[in-house]
């Protein structure tokens, strides 16, 4: 008996992918003007949130493969935007961190970047915005079954 696929609007990752777009659309401009993709920015991100850390980290957390973080972290450097160094205690270790030009930039466009975010939040209303992210994160959270 084959079971009956539901549609796409009932389809967890078909949405997911959907609401991406939807918030990115406009962000995509935003980046487009500062010379960044979504991938460098999300690096620039998660280097200015979490202070200075391992590649293998960066990858987990900015949503990246380890092999196109490498390629992003050499464009983010050639700009000037990050700083890589091997670890002291550990020369096979190389530890990335943020330079101030790259803080400054994220600093500097946070409020365009926030203000698509704040009409997202405005239109669902504070209270299920805040839900969506908490039952989003409560997914990212679960266990991960093959």
């Amino acid at each position: 008996m084959t079971k009956l696929l539901l549609p796409t609007s009932r389809s967890l990752p078909i949405v997911l992918l959907r609401a991406r777009e939807r918030l990115m659309g406009p962000i995509r401009g935003l980046l487009s003007d500062l010379g960044l993709t979504e991938q460098q920015w999300r690096v620039l991100r998660v280097l200015d949130e979490g202070g200075p850390m391992e590649p293998t980290r960066i990858s987990e957390q900015a949503c990246l493969l380890l092999p196109s973080l490498t390629r992003i972290l050499q464009k983010l450097e050639e700009k000037t935007l990050i700083r890589r160094q091997q670890d002291k205690s550990d020369r096979r270790r190389q530890i990335v961190q943020i330079s101030p030009r790259g803080a400054r930039l994220i600093a500097d466009n946070m409020e365009r970047n926030q203000a698509v975010l704040d009409a997202v939040r405005d239109q669902m209303g504070a209270e299920r915005y805040d839900l969506l992210l908490d039952l989003l994160n409560e997914l990212d959270g679960l266990p991960v079954k093959s």
